[in-house]
């Protein structure tokens, strides 16, 4: 089938975009190259059949451009990746997130309507549960987001609600915990600039390509760092594509943590990278970022049911395939 991303060129999009390539779909990117890069596109158009991969440079913010592309491509299915994911940028400019992440995201609805697109991946976050009231956190958690960022996630998350409710829109809504890792290939991987990832960020310390420095606040955990739930990106983006057989099966539109559902520390992720690198680099301490919390990791039993879904890679392996990345990408994407 035909499948639209938004956020195709950005560090899970493009991990999306491969897997789709590789299962045989066509694929159109809608990314508007702010935090993404245009050369993991041209990478996957070189590896695989370019007429199976078209891309725009175009933002969601603009509805009209958005109908364009929608009436010329007729996706069947959309896989909803671009957004701003900063936390610590969200406390510090909130209108910026309202507006990118829940306007962009509505003319986007607006556009799948209009031309009847009804199947829908939304790429969400745990970010919208805040501070958990119980471990592991299950899709029934309280909402109580503690940033800007989880909160124009929650917003869109309740607009689906709506548009699905009255305009029979079908969706499934990803809750993503914490991301990381490459495709375990080398051929794509993490680019942000500046990254907020701590996996990424250790181990391009691990490499010398940059300082290492924590920005976590102290908490009231074991060590005194924050307990986050690290999925590995590839067995990620796998779930989008159960979830969108899920939707074509015409199962009804649900919600789904995914992560692993266990918690690793800061420091015990550190600890991991400087293990399997070999590299004790220094720890200096950053500036700390803003709107975090102490802990947070997964109950992934409603994926594994109804989705059959669950995640094969562990830590190390994401810790792996991101030193085959950064020794070939240093700097990561050029442009």
């Amino acid at each position: 089938m035909k499948v639209l991303v938004t956020g195709g060129a950005g560090y899970i999009g493009s991990h999306a975009v491969k897997l789709l390539l590789e299962k045989g779909h066509s694929v159109v990117v809608i990314d508007n190259l702010y935090r993404g890069y245009k050369q993991p596109i041209e990478t996957l158009q070189n590896k695989f059949d370019k007429k199976n991969l078209k891309f725009y440079q175009t933002d969601l913010t603009d509805g009209k451009k958005l109908k364009e592309i929608f009436k010329k491509e007729k996706p069947a299915g959309v896989m909803h990746f671009a957004a701003l994911c900063l936390v610590n940028e969200s406390m510090e400019k909130p209108e910026r997130y309202f507006e990118n992440n829940v306007c962009g995201s509505l003319n986007l609805f607006k556009a799948m309507i209009e031309t009847k697109s009804n199947y829908l991946i939304f790429s969400s976050t745990c970010a919208v549960y805040g501070e958990s009231q119980y471990l592991p956190v299950d899709e029934n958690h309280p909402l109580s987001p503690t940033n800007p960022y989880g909160e124009s996630k929650l917003m869109v998350e309740k607009i689906l609600f709506w548009l699905g409710k009255i305009h029979q829109l079908r969706y499934v809504i990803l809750r993503y915990f914490n991301v990381s890792g490459a495709a375990s290939d080398g051929l794509i991987g993490d680019s942000k600039k500046p990254s907020q990832l701590l996996v990424q960020n250790a181990v391009r310390g691990a490499l010398g390509i940059e300082p290492f420095r924590l920005t976590c606040p102290t908490v009231n955990t074991p060590d005194g760092t924050p307990i986050r739930d690290y999925i590995n990106v590839e067995d990620l983006v796998e779930a989008h594509l159960k979830a969108l057989d899920y939707l074509q099966k015409g199962k009804k539109s649900e919600i789904f943590n995914l992560g692993t559902g266990k918690g690793n520390s800061v420091l015990e992720v550190v600890k991991t990278v400087q293990k399997v690198t070999g590299v004790q680099f220094p720890i200096k301490k950053g500036e700390t970022r803003k709107g975090e919390y102490a802990k947070i990791y997964a109950d992934i039993s409603k994926a594994k049911k109804l989705l059959n879904w669950q995640p094969k890679r562990t830590l190390k392996d994401s810790i792996k395939a991101l030193v085959k990345w950064y020794r070939s990408h240093p700097h990561g994407w050029e442009y």
